[in-house]
């Protein structure tokens, strides 16, 4: 029985000291710091976190650096044309020992212009460029997020596509020129977005304030709730179809033809297409 405690406390030492990458003390506290180079040849960045709070700051810098206080794993690595952060977690955070709260803040150079994938589970995250007129430019935004919060913040992003199930998301200040967001019974707050934007709502809740109408607007809903909150001189025509479902509209139609499961006209020179498709769900465009 003594031989095999002593093996166990071997063992114990030996995986302590082969994952130096994480320092665990008594109270089940842990610091690391994970650093790479960002260069041209640095194609995406990918961060995926679960339950930890999460701060991303661009900053003026060439590499990315994470600091990280938990009792996870982090993990910063180069895998080919990305850059991945991840978190995972350790053997013995079982023994939930002392203070489990953690938090991650992630460098990144404030001139990184490709790629970014986020995923977040039941976490709390932000992310925002400098200001309104600095924002950060990314080619493609990729969000992908679980039961957790997630506020972005001035951004200038190509493509931006976000998959929300049950979680929340504010995002403010944004301009994307194709904007996709998929919302299952989550809560999306959209305010100051410019851009074209699709989006599937299922039984979720999507809020969306437009700067500037630049392009189309098509939303198909099922159960969820809508609002829409256009420019008064938005330039727009309207094709919305609805089953047993609700659309208002309150901005004055030229050659408006509504009816008991359609509503169609235009607003303004009618440039931009507004299309939508409810099923069971409600959407109000003011």
């Amino acid at each position: 029985m003594k031989r095999i405690l002593i093996l166990l406390l071997v063992i114990t030492g030996l995986y302590i000291v082969f994952n130096q990458s994480y320092t665990f003390d008594v109270f089940g506290s842990g610091k690391n710091n994970g650093q790479v180079d960002i260069t041209d040849d640095t194609k995406v960045i990918k961060i995926d976190v679960g339950s930890v709070k999460t701060t991303i700051i661009p900053e003026d810098r060439q590499d990315l650096k994470a600091v990280y206080e938990g009792k996870q794993k982090l993990t910063v690595k180069e895998n080919g044309d990305a850059v991945e952060v991840s978190l995972k977690s350790k053997w013995f955070t079982w023994f939930n020992w002392g203070n489990n709260k953690s938090n991650l803040k992630i460098y990144i150079p404030q001139d990184y212009d490709r790629d970014m994938t986020i995923d977040l589970g039941s976490g709390y995250l932000t992310f925002s460029g400098e200001s309104k007129t600095k924002p950060m430019h990314l080619q493609k935004l990729t969000v992908d997020i679980g039961s957790g919060y997630m506020k972005l913040n001035n951004l200038d992003v190509k493509e931006l596509y976000q998959d929300v199930s049950s979680g929340k998301v504010d995002i403010h200040t944004v301009k994307a020129d194709k904007g996709i967001f998929d919302l299952s019974s989550g809560v999306l707050d959209i305010k100051h977005y410019s851009g074209a934007l699709a989006a599937d709502v299922s039984s979720g809740k999507l809020a969306v304030q437009v700067d500037e109408l630049t392009d189309s607007v098509k939303m198909d809903v099922s159960s969820g709730l809508v609002n829409l909150d256009l420019p008064d001189d938005a330039d727009f025509k309207l094709d919305a179809g609805f089953n047993s479902g609700v659309i208002k509209c309150d901005l004055p139609l030229k050659e408006k033809v509504q009816d008991k499961d359609s509503i169609n006209g235009t607003h303004g020179s009618g440039k931009h297409a507004v299309d939508l498709d409810v099923s069971s769900g409600i959407i109000h465009i003011y």
